[in-house]
């Protein structure tokens, strides 16, 4: 950002700069500075985050069994709607009766989800080390972000590619591909990312849907475990071995001791790489020049931070008064400074920003608002002491 004021006409050289010449194109698409972060890096990112809503629905994960997670699943519903409403709402007021309405509209997809890595390190500072309201944010920002994945999919395919349906089936072929390594016992991740997931990556481009979500339908397919044991091996080893008559009897499968699932491989291995890339992302996506704050700005930033906290408290109560209730320890004022917490976008924000609007009139000022989203730590510490939130919990 403070380059961009500076020189943004430089900025956008580097930005912009083509790495293999004029020419270089890959499937139409020219080799940029953008390109490859917004493309091909952000495809393991996203694959990253697949991996954190992978484990959370199997057996063992924060999503399992599904009443365990009924209220967070609630309230990211609310998480989803409150702000994509609070969008339309401020849209139409600023906006309504003219000929831009439509096109900011569009935009309504940027607030939906939560920065996770953000709003884990925020919530441990405001809550401390231990309490139930952090696990209750972490798996509703994994699943805001998993409803966030689907939005770019389904509703910002590439315009400059128009959807092709019928190239989703390398996507299948890829899905195929990824299922038969894992039944043939493979259990080194890069075989699964480059070759099921470059097939998909392929298909996604060709169809003209955005290709950084590649890994989204591949990463589901890598062998993980669960206390311990293969999730996706079958039941060979208790066949042949019985069930363990307790808890001490418990070994895991034989050739799995003193290994690690390629699922947790996949994480741990680029984990650091994808965090440091992350720098890269933001540098190439908010570089906006503050002259560009406009209205878009404050409909951005009100739909993620006043948005969530109003959509993500009001779901999770009714969740409560239906019979779901929220994690033991946790209060109606530990829900409703998590729900500000959840206003964080950043990454997302910026990503979906990008794919939502064209016209830098409009994609500049949204990106401003997905940086400035980052004050709802702040709000979020200030309504955090004012509450108490970390004196004690509520019975």
């Amino acid at each position: 950002m403070v380059f961009a004021n500076v020189d943004i006409h430089a900025y956008e050289e580097m930005v912009d700069f083509h790495i293999f010449g004029d020419e270089a194109k890959i499937f139409g698409k020219s080799v940029t500075v953008h390109f490859l972060i917004n493309e091909i890096f952000m495809v393991f990112f996203f694959g990253i985050a697949t991996k954190e809503i992978t484990e959370s629905v199997l057996p063992g994960g924060a999503l399992n069994p599904i009443r365990k997670a009924l209220n967070p699943l609630m309230g990211t519903l609310g998480g989803v709607f409150g702000p994509a409403g609070t969008f339309f709402l401020l849209a139409w007021i600023f906006y309504g009766g003219s000929g831009d309405f439509g096109t900011v509209a569009n935009g309504w997809g940027i607030p939906t989800a939560t920065d996770i890595a953000l709003a884990w390190l925020v919530a441990r500072v405001i809550f401390g080390n231990g309490h139930p309201a952090i696990n209750f944010l972490l798996l509703l920002a994994v699943a805001d972000d998993a409803i966030g994945l689907g939005i770019i999919a389904v509703f910002y395919p590439d315009p400059d590619h128009p959807v092709a349906p019928s190239w989703l089936l390398l996507v299948v072929t890829g899905m195929v591909a990824a299922y038969a390594m894992r039944r043939f016992g493979v259990r080194s991740w890069p075989f699964y990312i480059l070759i099921a997931g470059g097939l998909s990556w392929v298909g996604l481009v060709k169809s003209g849907i955005e290709p950084a979500l590649a890994l989204v339908v591949i990463v589901p397919f890598l062998p993980g475990h669960s206390n311990g044991h293969d999730l996706y091996q079958d039941d060979s080893y208790e066949l042949e071995h019985g069930h363990p008559s307790d808890e001490s009897d418990v070994r895991e499968p034989v050739g799995l001791q003193h290994q690690h699932a390629p699922l947790d491989d996949f994480e741990h291995q680029l984990k650091l790489p994808v965090d440091f890339g992350l720098f890269f992302f933001a540098f190439a996506n908010a570089g906006v020049a503050f002259s560009s704050i406009t209205e878009v700005t404050l409909i951005v930033i009100m739909a993620l931070i006043v948005g969530k906290a109003i959509g993500i408290t009001l779901f999770s109560w009714v969740g409560v008064k239906l019979g779901f209730p929220l994690p033991e320890g946790m209060g109606v004022r530990h829900l409703f400074v998590a729900a500000i917490i959840a206003g964080l976008g950043l990454t997302v924000a910026l990503f979906v920003a990008g794919k939502a609007y064209e016209d830098p009139v409009f994609q500049d000022p949204a990106k401003m608002g997905a940086v400035l989203s980052a004050g709802a730590a702040l709000i979020a510490f200030i309504f955090g002491r004012i509450l108490k939130v970390k004196d004690g919990t509520d019975k």
